[in-house]
């Protein structure tokens, strides 16, 4: 059937929903068990292998309308790229630490703090090409109806744009995250594209300033109660001194609860804006999660972890990647004789400088 249309139905994997996860726990336990061992056994070096490996299952367990993704990227791929990037980046850190501490000696301090600064932005401007080069290899490794993704920019524009943005989004004593967050997720997909189509992405902070300022204010509100907890203790110190130290641990579950409240509502509308800003090929996207799905996430993910004694761990990959899908939903319609492959090269840079710099992604 050429012309398809992805409908929005419900969101747990219905017939009638354009994206269904079709995975099963018991299915993936050996997978993830055995990677487990093999990274142990291989002091770690397997760890490429193994993602490649949970990447291919969850992708092969995923339905977009009549047909399954494909993951085809290697666990080999992913070493070379993280090994070539180490080979450049670290004799390059320590050179610049050594230079720093060569000038301190000297007494130039100015000249180290300069220097300094330097690296620091250098770090800075490189986290945002990594971000932009992990999500132009994952699209780049998935197919469906054998087409893949990819983009042919390189990502150094975008390294500026992640650079000065998040800068201003911290001015003003932070009050311009939400700008900044939902133009960097423009700045990254409107230069991505599948097959021969471009992604759109016109994400605005409509409706995420309020909530920010809630998170924004919670501090605020962490002051107020240890103040007054410290205040409780202190006009208790002749009395019950267990009434007083009650009263402290009381508040700052409270400011911690109520912070991690305010960062789900805020995350959860921000992606929602995001992603149902996006879209590709005719194909407008929709995520569904709520603050209250997020917070079910993160409370399985803990208590599945403490339940097993650390072996959930092997699972939360499993988890995040099954609620994300379970929660997209895509409308429109595509036409398969029209959808051409990418006109961009596969990348070979696989997710060397993301896993340098430690920025995880499924």
């Amino acid at each position: 059937m050429n012309d398809m249309q992805g409908l929005a139905g419900e969101t747990r994997g219905e017939p009638d929903s354009a994206f269904r996860f079709e995975g099963d726990w018991r299915e993936f336990l050996p997978i993830a068990l055995t990677n487990l061992l093999l990274i142990v056994v291989t002091l770690g070096i397997y760890r490429f292998w193994a993602k490649a490996r949970e990447r291919r299952y969850l992708w092969s367990r995923t339905r977009f309308i009549d047909e399954t993704l494909e993951w085809t990227g290697t666990g080999k791929e992913m070493l070379i790229g993280f090994l070539i990037v180490i080979m450049v980046v670290a004799p390059l850190a320590v050179g610049a630490n050594l230079a720093i501490e060569a000038l301190f000696l000297r007494g130039q301090g100015d000249l180290a703090l300069l220097l300094g600064l330097g690296l620091y932005a250098i770090v800075f401007y490189m986290v945002g090409v990594a971000q932009f080069r992990a999500l132009r290899y994952r699209l780049s490794r998935t197919y469906w109806h054998g087409i893949r993704g990819g983009s042919a920019d390189g990502g150094w524009g975008y390294g500026w744009q992640f650079m000065w943005k998040t800068v201003a989004g911290f001015m003003v004593f932070g009050l311009l995250v939400p700008w900044s967050m939902t133009e960097l997720w423009n700045d990254r997909w409107n230069r991505m594209s599948f097959g021969q189509h471009e992604f759109r992405a016109g994400a605005d902070t409509h409706g995420l300033f309020h909530r920010w300022l809630i998170v924004y204010l919670v501090p605020v509100v962490a002051v107020i109660a240890v103040a007054a907890a410290t205040g409780a203790m202190i006009s208790l110190a002749a009395g019950p001194s267990e009434a007083a130290a009650a009263a402290f641990v009381f508040a700052l579950l409270f400011v911690y609860l109520a912070f991690l409240l305010a960062s789900l509502s805020y995350y959860a509308a921000y992606y929602r804006q995001v992603v149902n800003a996006t879209a590709v090929a005719g194909i407008d996207f929709e995520f569904r999660a709520r603050t209250k799905d997020w917070l079910k996430l993160i409370l399985g993910n803990i208590g599945l972890v403490i339940v097993t004694l650390g072996v959930g761990l092997l699972f939360l990959g499993y988890r995040n990647w099954a609620f994300a899908v379970r929660h997209l939903e895509a409308a429109g319609e595509i036409n398969l004789d029209d959808l051409l492959q990418s006109p961009f090269a596969a990348t070979g840079d696989a997710e060397g400088l993301a896993d340098a710099f430690d920025i995880g992604a499924i």
